[in-house]
């Protein structure tokens, strides 16, 4: 019975769908754009940036790190744009960053406030220790124009002002967007073996079981 249950299990949790799923791109350090004009401050330059989707709670979380503590005050803010689906705008191809597109974008400052178009962001949704930020981002507030939400694509852009593309410092990942991970094939793989082992061995047992004992 025990090993029936340890393949019962192994099976239900291959077939079940991961519910949180993380990817994560790294970034040089002083990469800065050669266009751009601002100060080059460390908490404006990315060296670090992951997207983690959590279907159970159904909420992105956005961590970034970079070259030094962030420090309210300076210039500066966080640009994180976000693809989800259409990709209707594209405004960096003239800079080399054509793949960089998005339909919403979170705006998050260096004292912790932040918004998506003109609703703020809870307090609580967005953290700051040293060089780390961390965005939090309800599905509800990101509606899908076609992706699924572990497809959709992020991107981060530290700037200094709106004004133009000069005033961006970096982008993270460059050229491209960044989605959650979904399940590794070889980790799927894994589980089905191990089913698979499970099952093997309660046969062997049945079989045992079944041979009559010779006197």
């Amino acid at each position: 019975m025990r090993i029936l249950l340890g393949a019962a299990a192994l099976v239900s949790l291959a077939a079940a769908p991961a519910l949180a799923q993380t990817q994560t791109v790294s970034d040089a350090t002083g990469d800065f754009l050669s266009g751009y004009t601002g100060p080059k401050l460390a908490d404006l330059d990315v060296t670090s940036f992951s997207v983690s989707y959590d279907a159970g709670s159904q909420l992105f979380t956005l961590g970034t790190t970079f070259a030094g503590a962030i420090t309210p005050g300076t210039a500066g803010f966080y640009v994180f744009g976000v693809n989800t689906g259409k990709g209707a705008i594209r405004p960096f191809g003239g800079i080399g960053q054509g793949n960089v597109i998005f339909d919403q974008a979170i705006v998050v400052q260096k004292d912790g406030t932040g918004a998506i178009g003109g609703t703020a962001l809870d307090s609580n949704w967005v953290a700051i220790a040293g060089n780390i930020l961390t965005v939090k981002v309800p599905l509800s507030l990101l509606p899908s124009t076609g992706f699924a939400p572990g497809k959709y694509g992020f991107n981060l852009w530290p700037r200094t002002g709106f004004g133009n593309n000069a005033q961006i410092s970096d982008f993270a990942p460059e050229n491209a967007t960044l989605s959650a991970a979904v399940p590794e094939p070889a980790s799927w793989a894994m589980l089905m073996l191990g089913a698979g082992a499970a099952g093997g061995m309660l046969r062997y047992r049945r079989r045992r079981q079944a041979t009559p004992a010779l006197a």
